[in-house]
């Protein structure tokens, strides 16, 4: 079995994810990848909430940001 370690895991750490693992009964491999599974879920949820949210602006307030936009682009000259 070859070791592999995390640089930048101070031993405070390190000493605590040990610990949780005993308590939770699985090796420390096993409770890395349940970590990884949870970060990934929340990550996908947290975007699908993000993307898939409603309107933030109305239908008007959207056309008049659009006219203050363009208006400030015309008058410093920024690529349309």
């Amino acid at each position: 079995m070859a070791l592999k370690t995390i640089k930048g895991i101070d031993d405070q750490s390190w000493v605590e994810f040990k610990s949780i693992a005993a308590k939770s009964g699985m090796k420390m491999g096993k409770l890395f990848e349940n970590m990884l599974e949870e970060y990934k879920k929340k990550s996908d949820e947290s975007w699908d909430k993000i993307l898939h949210s409603g309107k933030i602006l109305t239908d008007i307030e959207a056309k008049e940001m659009e006219k203050i936009t363009r208006k400030t682009r015309e008058e410093y000259g920024f690529r349309k």
